[in-house]
């Protein structure tokens, strides 16, 4: 059995946000030490007025593994649900992820002065992709929404995983996931409003 590349999600609207996104996070992980301390997320900088700090925070990662887990992410949930992936929906998707994330942090979790990663929006971007699989008649998007809900509800419970912690070498910004996945669901409402997220497939 030959392994097609028609098999697979590559046409310009599918992959083009996805690679810039790849592409902006490999840079802010190889000139961190340069950036950082203008982009990175930070509690007190924000409130002092440097807000694009809750969009730009989301490109930088505490180090090597965690750079890695979440670009691995990205393609995974390209490989996923790239079928439904276009410039305009994928930007919206995690323009509204990485908003109301960084928002809900800043507000709701006060003893996080400084966040990043990429966790919170891809949990947004794997809310509004399982429910495209559903919209589609995709069984498994049950499955993958039940999933996500679970290992959220799982973390807020009994916290994050000690090994990851470890791995990345920061604690795990639950909240960040939440969030995140709530701002799945807006960015799905957003996209109703402007009549891009029908509810029933023609």
């Amino acid at each position: 059995m030959r392994l097609s590349l028609s098999a697979f999600p590559i046409s310009v609207q599918q992959v083009t946000v996805p690679a810039i996104v790849l592409i902006i996070s490999l840079v802010a992980f190889i000139f961190d030490s340069s950036f950082s301390d203008l982009f990175v997320y930070q509690r007190s900088l924000v409130t002092q007025g440097e807000v694009w700090r809750v969009f730009t925070g989301h490109f930088f990662h505490t180090n090597g593994a965690h750079f890695l887990l979440n670009s691995a992410a990205v393609i995974m949930l390209w490989a996923l649900h790239g079928q439904f992936y276009t410039i305009k929906n994928y930007l919206i998707v995690f323009m509204i992820s990485a908003v109301i994330c960084a928002v809900g942090i800043h507000w709701f979790s006060p003893n996080i002065e400084q966040y990043v990663g990429l966790s919170g929006i891809l949990h947004g971007l794997f809310i509004w992709g399982a429910i495209e699989d559903i919209k589609a008649k995709e069984r498994t998007g049950y499955l993958l929404l039940i999933g996500v809900i679970l290992k959220i509800a799982h973390e807020q419970y009994y916290g994050a995983s000690e090994d990851v912690a470890d791995l990345i070498g920061a604690n795990v910004a639950i909240n960040a996931h939440l969030w995140g996945a709530l701002g799945g669901v807006f960015a799905i409402l957003f996209l109703m409003a402007l009549k891009l997220f029908p509810l029933k497939k023609h």
